[in-house]
């Protein structure tokens, strides 16, 4: 396909994705549902999550100080990352900007719809180029763009698995958006992929599924996961349901995580004023829930549970991960208009803040 062919390609699927999200919703968006089981909302430590959002920040700042203040879309620490209440003061410690080890494989796996555009943009394209000048391995895992989180689970094995890991390597599994959802799947239901991973870290993740996917008009979902789509095939037919807040909040209920693998989680919250056009009418639509959202996901639903919280990016679902600007100046300059965001900064303090941990 010509570049011209990939651009038309790009934006029909990224207009589709804007009619879809342009008001498609049912009120109001969470159903009444009496089969997922009693709720708790709580503060995060309560919740046996770890706050490391000070030391994150502070590996984030030493990044940006090194070498991050050159690469695009540089911006302070303060307008990147979000600065939520309790968040607590830098330790002060050094932080270890050597080259890479060997220890971790960087892996990216995407989320929604996301092989659907895959010819337009790969998450963190830009982040993973930049690892590995600092000698990092990196990868993606392309999973299934419309299927079920089981379906895209049993790919993930498959993948893992095929890999030929160098002596002492092990993965960094990192999910954006429903890739987090994907990878917590494959990790409870296939124990053979546990030893060769280290850890997982969810991105704007969609761990607790989001209202969206539950409001979301039947038509339009039928739409969505059945229209046919070039390089992008329908799968299980099942992306949408899975996506449900029942369905995930159901699957951490019943799962049971390795202990073995550590668990982090960079959050993304932004007002409507940061989200691109295009995102504007579901930030909305989640913001009647809770404004704390990044346009696809409610900050609360972005936590693995007993994880650890790094931080919340200030950036749309799209941009905290998408380089979408960064090759498609005509979306940037209208529907996709908020996408700049320093997203090698931000990955390269996630991998030094888990090998740290590690």
């Amino acid at each position: 396909m010509s570049h011209a062919g990939l651009l038309l390609g790009g934006v029909v699927v990224a207009l589709l994705l804007g009619v879809f999200l342009a008001g498609r919703f049912r009120r109001p968006l969470l159903p009444i549902a009496l089969d997922g089981g009693p709720l708790l909302l709580a503060p995060a430590g309560r919740a046996g999550v770890v706050d490391a959002r000070a030391r994150f920040r502070e590996i984030f700042v030493a990044v940006r100080e090194d070498h991050g203040r050159a690469l695009p879309d540089d911006r302070p620490p303060d307008e990147a990352l979000v600065r939520l209440g309790g968040e607590g003061a830098a330790t002060g410690r050094p932080v270890a900007l050597g080259p890479a080890d060997g220890s971790l494989r960087v892996v990216v796996v995407p989320g929604f719809f996301a092989e659907c555009v895959k010819n337009l943009v790969s998450p963190f394209a830009d982040g993973l180029a930049h690892l590995a000048t600092h000698g990092y391995r990196t990868g993606v895992i392309m999973v299934s763009g419309r299927s079920s989180c089981r379906h895209n689970a049993a790919q993930l094995r498959d993948a893992i698995m095929a890999m030929t890991l160098a002596p002492g390597e092990r993965l960094l599994l990192i999910g954006h958006s429903k890739g987090s959802a994907d990878i917590l799947e494959a990790l409870a239901a296939h124990a053979e992929i546990v030893p060769r991973v280290a850890a997982v870290v969810s991105v704007a993740g969609a761990v607790n599924g989001s209202p969206l996917a539950d409001g979301v008009r039947r038509p339009y979902a039928a739409i969505v996961q059945k229209l046919p789509l070039r390089g992008c095939g329908a799968g299980d037919g099942a992306g949408l349901a899975s996506l449900r807040r029942a369905e995930r909040l159901g699957f951490l209920a019943r799962a049971t995580l390795p202990a073995s693998v550590k668990y982090f989680s960079v959050g993304a919250l932004v007002d409507g004023a940061g989200t691109s056009r295009l995102l504007r009418p579901s930030y909305r639509c989640l913001a009647e829930l809770d404004p704390r959202n990044d346009s696809q996901v409610l900050a609360s639903d972005m936590l693995i549970p007993g994880g650890t919280l790094l931080g919340y990016a200030r950036a749309d679902h799209w941009a905290v991960a998408l380089p979408i600007a960064r090759t498609w100046r005509r979306l940037a300059a209208t529907l996709i208009d908020k996408n700049a965001f320093p997203r090698e900064v931000l990955l390269e303090a996630i991998v030094r803040t888990v090998e740290e941990s590690l």
